[in-house]
């Protein structure tokens, strides 16, 4: 094996190891829910994450100023989609339904994606896209109701609608990065997402109040702060680097089967037929999608 095919070899270990940390912080997140309040981890989460990056950073950060300063508004959506909105969200959601669900739920960032490319960004989805769509909605649909459709009446899917509407922010996420292109340094962008991620949990709080870390919760807060804030972004970056975007995106699709596969060893969460069957239609959509739409993108560009 070359030098460079061994580089390349290494490299999927990048998107693996990023992926695998946020699908066990899902199952963190479930396990934490009776043990302290979605707003109390979520603001200690991103505290902790900025107060661990400030040392590396913001010397950096003092010295790029006048490079950043333009782009602050936008930075200040985006931590406020993808660490605010999202978190809260996934944090409420796992009161009420499972890691493995909503795992599987996550897997529909990419089709959302789809959706408001249609809206926001005016790109024309092909109809194998829509279609993938179709099919893993279709997938979740089962999961949820477990192929009783009087549940979608119930009142039974509170989590997993609170969790739909996660995953729906953390889109537009998505969209802005891909629509504004903001040429700075990751790191930076990192840290001062997080930065105003803290400024709007403040005013929440202090309308809330705060828990206390205790013997109980400082592991999960711990483990929220460290892994999922700062080493899978870093992760991901470095993936992208070496495998470009399109490529790294594919190992989203491992979310649900890792957070599956943890939550049953770790929270004694049961596995059906409808998460096999509504699983494998999620996957099958969303890799249908994303394929259709690569190539859609490889063909206009070469035009």
């Amino acid at each position: 094996m070359t030098h460079a095919a061994n580089i390349r070899l290494w490299a999927y270990a990048f998107p693996v190891a990023a992926v695998l940390i946020w699908s066990i912080n899902i199952v963190v997140t479930r396990y934490s829910a009776p043990l302290i309040e979605p707003l109390s981890i979520s603001f200690y989460r991103w505290l902790f994450a900025w107060l661990l990056l400030s040392p590396f950073v913001i010397l950096k950060l003092i010295r790029q100023w006048s490079v950043v300063k333009p782009h602050i508004p936008k930075i200040a959506v985006l931590g406020l989609f993808g660490m605010v909105c999202y978190q809260g969200f996934a944090y409420s959601a796992a009161h009420y339904t499972t890691a493995t669900n909503m795992g599987l739920i996550n897997a529909l960032i990419p089709i959302f994606t789809i959706f408001l490319s249609i809206l926001l960004l005016s790109i024309r989805p092909s109809r194998a896209a829509l279609l993938g769509s179709v099919v893993s909605l279709a997938g979740i649909a089962l999961v949820i109701t477990q192929g009783d459709l009087s549940r979608l009446f119930g009142g039974s899917l509170h989590g997993d609608l609170l969790m739909l509407i996660a995953v729906f922010l953390y889109a537009f996420y998505g969209i802005f990065l891909q629509r504004w292109k903001l040429q700075l340094p990751l790191a930076l962008s990192l840290y001062v997402q997080v930065f105003f991620a803290l400024i709007f949990h403040i005013p929440l709080i202090l309308w809330t109040g705060l828990d206390p870390i205790d013997h109980s919760n400082w592991a999960a807060v711990s483990y929220a702060a460290v892994f999922p804030s700062i080493f899978a972004p870093f992760l991901w970056m470095l993936a992208i680097q070496h495998l470009e975007p399109n490529r790294s995106s594919i190992f989203m699709n491992l979310m649900p089967v890792f957070t599956a596969i943890i939550a049953v060893m770790f929270l004694n969460e049961s596995w059906t037929i409808y998460h096999s069957i509504g699983g494998a239609l999620v996957l099958f959509g969303v890799i249908w999608a994303q394929r259709s739409q690569q190539r859609s993108t490889q063909v206009r560009s070469n035009h």
